[in-house]
C-alpha cells in the first residue's frame, strides 16, 4: 500500500504546485479548466479510544506554543486563533490551576469556544490540577479544532545559596504580610467569635433554666435518700439495743449482729462489683444525683447531649477569645504576673 501511495502523491505534485506558484508570483492562470485535484483516502485502524485526539483536531508544529522560564516563572506563548497574535501568559505553578489557565486563554480571545489539555498519550487532564503538575511533562493543548504539542523545557535546579535566599525572601514577605494585616485579621476574628458567643448563649438560656429546675429536683431527692438512710441505720441500732438489753440477752443477739455485719459487707462488695467504684459516700451521692437527673431529663424531654455540645462550643469560643486577647497576639508588652502570698 505504501508504494502505491507514494506514486499517487508524486503524480499529483505537479498539478498542485503549478496553480500555487502562479498565485504567489501574481501571474494569471492559463485558460481552461483546472485539473481535478486528487485526494488520497486513508483508513484509520485500531481502537478508536486510542486515537481520541486525532478524531477531531489537526496536529500543528510544536513551535506554535512554547514554554520558557523567565525570572523563575514559566511563560506560555501561543498564537491566538482569532486575532492572529502571539500572546504570553505568565504562570504561577503552585497557585494557578489548569482550568484557570484555560479560562484566561478564552478571555483573551473570544473566538475560542473550547480549550482542553491532554497528556501525550491522549488522557485528559482535569481542570482542578495544578499547573506545576502539568509542566512536569510534555502535553497537548487543544484550542477549538487544533491540537498543539507543547514541549516543556527542563527547569534548572537552584543552588543551595539561591534556595536559601528564596526561603529568606518568603519568610520576610510572610512577616511583612502579618505585620500589615494582623490588626484587621484580629478585629475580624474577634467580631466573628463575639457573634458566635452571643448565638451560643441565646441557645443556652432556655436549656440552662430547664437544667436548673431538674438539678434542684434531683438534689432534693438525693438529700431525702441520704436522710432516709440515716434514719434506717438509727432505727436498726435502736432495735438491736432494745432487743439486747430489754427483750433478749447478748448471747442470743450476738449471732444476729454478726449476720447483719456480714450482710452489710456483702452488700458493699456487690456494689463494687456492679458499679466498679468504691463505696465512698460522696461518690454514692453524686451517682444517685446523676441517676435522678437523667431520669427527670427524659421525663421533661431535656436533651443532655445537645446541652453538653453547646457548653463545649461555648468553652472553645471563650478560650479562643482569651488567647486572642493575650499580649503576644496583640503585640503588646507582656505584663509580669506576681504570685499572691
Amino acid at each position: 500500500m505504501l508504494p502505491r501511495t507514494g506514486q499517487l502523491l508524486r503524480g499529483a505534485r505537479g498539478r498542485w504546485q503549478q496553480p500555487l506558484a502562479a498565485a504567489r508570483s501574481g501571474r494569471s492562470l492559463p485558460a481552461g479548466p483546472l485539473p481535478a485535484p486528487q485526494m488520497l483516502c486513508l483508513k484509520q485502524t485500531g481502537n478508536l479510544k486510542h486515537h481520541k485526539a486525532g478524531c477531531y483536531s489537526t496536529l500543528v508544529p510544536s513551535d506554535e506554543v512554547t514554554v520558557n522560564y523567565r525570572y523563575g516563572l514559566p511563560v506560555v506563548t501561543l498564537m491566538l486563533p482569532s486575532r492572529k497574535e502571539r500572546c504570553q501568559f505568565t504562570i504561577k505553578p503552585m497557585l494557578t490551576r489548569v482550568g484557570t489557565f484555560l479560562q484566561d486563554i478564552q478571555k483573551e480571545d473570544k473566538g475560542i469556544e473550547r480549550a482542553e489539555v491532554f497528556t501525550t498519550d491522549g488522557s485528559k487532564i482535569p481542570a482542578t490540577a495544578l499547573m506545576e503538575v502539568l509542566l512536569m511533562n510534555d502535553f497537548k493543548l487543544v484550542i477549538n479544532n487544533t491540537t498543539y504539542s507543547v514541549q516543556v523545557p527542563v527547569k534548572e535546579k537552584w543552588s543551595r545559596e539561591h534556595a536559601a535566599e528564596a526561603e529568606d525572601i518568603k519568610s520576610l514577605v510572610h512577616r511583612l504580610f502579618i505585620a500589615l494585616h494582623l490588626e484587621d485579621h484580629q478585629l475580624r476574628r474577634e467580631r466573628e467569635l463575639l457573634q458566635k458567643l452571643d448565638h451560643l448563649r441565646e441557645q443556652l438560656v432556655p436549656l440552662e433554666q430547664m437544667k436548673a429546675k431538674i438539678a434542684t429536683s434531683a438534689d432534693a431527692k438525693t438529700n431525702r435518700l441520704l436522710w432516709t438512710g440515716l434514719a434506717v441505720l438509727s432505727t436498726q441500732g435502736g432495735a438491736l439495743a432494745w432487743l439486747t438489753w430489754w427483750v433478749y440477752s447478748w448471747d442470743i443477739m450476738e449471732p444476729v449482729t454478726y449476720f447483719i455485719t456480714y450482710g452489710s459487707a456483702l452488700a458493699f462488695y456487690a456494689y463494687f462489683v456492679l458499679t466498679k467504684q468504691d463505696y465512698v459516700y460522696p461518690d454514692i451521692k453524686d451517682r444517685q444525683f446523676l441517676h435522678y437527673f437523667y431520669r427527670k431529663s427524659r421525663n421533661q424531654h431535656f436533651d443532655v447531649e445537645q446541652y453538653n455540645k453547646l457548653k463545649e462550643a461555648l468553652a472553645e469560643v471563650e478560650e479562643s477569645l482569651r488567647r486572642l486577647h493575650q499580649p503576644l497576639h496583640l503585640q503588646l508588652p507582656i505584663q509580669e504576673i506576681n504570685d499572691k502570698d
